[in-house]
């Protein structure tokens, strides 16, 4: 895919709660961003790896350990760090998270980002309706201005299948995590708001351990290895809008089961990059979504009594906190859910695997969820020396 594309000249936003804007494999990678958290240190600080994660996934160069780290999917991507409080650090408000990711959209289109990726989310029954009307009107001004809103939906399948915003409104691309076998993951949500799957298990990227490097799992994943598909998909056709460039990455997907109908819970199938730059078929109408304007309304959803909102939803974690968060940062507090699961240190080795290479093998159809629970994440083996990187840095054009 590399020969054809890297995701070059694309921007894609990333709203989190904080950014290590010195990994190795990011460095250089990201343009200036923003806080919108109210919490002291600025967009470089963080109480957990999530952000840093997802820009791995992202736009990772695999220039850290000696050139042998972790290559995103769009490693000719830039990163617009965007920084919200999503709990990691200090207490979460529903009505602040919301209104910074609103925020953070808005700046987001102004900076001329092509794509906004957004791995988080906050169960839709913590949210005031008002609340809610004020992002969903962000969102959709932000897909009028052509810009594609990715998120993730969730990992609450298990736990009461909540739906959670932002990935649960209809100006946005929800996406659902899938294994390598292309079996919806069991924690995954589901609903119609579920418009594509991704690998979002096993995926291992730069992170704010001590090692520098994670193994994570969740829709969080999945979100962002979609938002770099769209990244890959663009930077070929510049003059495509982000309705055709969605059109065509649901149109290449894996349909589950090899069928030709989305589901609730694989929406179109799993995003086929590969299939979508080598193949990528009509892109339809410039000016018409592929996605059902009313597949979720805001209004159809649950909401809570103002006088006594619910718990916030949290990450899920095989531990029940996160193990991937830098030395030093303070404790991790009850957070809105990252969609992510938590992630395991890997040892600093001869190389470590691109979370790069669970995408590559993604040219089947999925298989719809598994009955199974999900099983408890152990440590990472470390990787047996020699390891070869996907493209040798010598003879990769866009390594920098």
């Amino acid at each position: 895919m590399w020969k054809t594309s890297t995701g070059q000249g694309v921007t894609v936003a990333v709203i989190d709660g904080g950014f290590r804007l010195d990994h190795p494999d990011l460095v250089g990678q990201f343009l200036p961003g923003k806080d919108f958290s109210g919490s002291p240190g600025g967009v470089g600080t963080f109480g957990d790896g999530h952000g840093t994660e997802m820009s791995s996934l992202i736009a990772g160069t695999g220039k850290g350990v000696g050139g042998t780290g972790a290559y995103g999917l769009a490693p000719g991507a830039k990163i617009l760090p965007l920084k919200i409080n999503n709990g990691s650090v200090g207490a979460l408000v529903s009505a602040d998270f919301l209104d910074q990711i609103g925020q953070a959209v808005n700046y987001a289109v102004d900076q001329g980002a092509k794509v906004i990726n957004i791995s988080q989310g906050i169960a839709a029954v913590t949210a005031m309706p008002s609340d809610v009307d004020k992002l969903d009107r962000i969102l959709a001004a932000a897909r009028s201005k052509g810009v594609l809103v990715v998120s993730s939906v969730g990992n609450k399948a298990q736990s009461g299948n909540l739906m959670s915003y932002p990935g649960g409104l209809p100006n946005v691309v929800g996406v659902g995590a899938i294994d390598r076998q292309g079996t919806v993951t069991a924690e995954s949500e589901t609903g119609p708001h579920v418009a594509l799957a991704a690998p979002g298990d096993e995926i291992l990227a730069g992170c704010t351990s001590e090692t520098e490097y994670c193994k994570s799992h969740g829709t969080s994943d999945a979100a962002a290895l979609v938002s770099a598909s769209a990244a890959l998909v663009w930077a070929v056709h510049k003059d495509w809008t982000a309705n055709q460039v969605l059109r065509v990455l649901i149109n290449t997907a894996g349909r589950p089961n090899g069928g030709d109908k989305r589901t609730d819970d694989a929406g179109w199938g799993a995003v086929r990059p590969r299939v979508a730059l080598t193949d990528p078929g009509d892109p339809g109408p410039a000016g018409v979504s592929p996605l059902p304007a009313d597949a979720v309304s805001p209004s159809a959803a649950p909401s809570a009594s103002a006088s006594a909102p619910a718990p916030v939803s949290s990450a899920p974690s095989a531990a029940g906190s996160p193990t991937d968060v830098a030395v030093g940062a303070p404790p991790v507090q009850p957070k809105a859910d990252s969609s992510s699961g938590s992630g395991s240190s890997l040892p600093i080795v001869a190389g470590v695997v691109a979370g790069l290479v669970l995408v590559a093998g993604v040219v089947f159809v999925v298989v719809r969820r598994r009955k199974s629970a999900v099983q408890p994440e152990v440590a990472v083996p470390p990787v047996p020396p020699p390891y070869q990187p996907l493209v040798p840095p010598e003879d990769n054009p866009y390594a920098r």
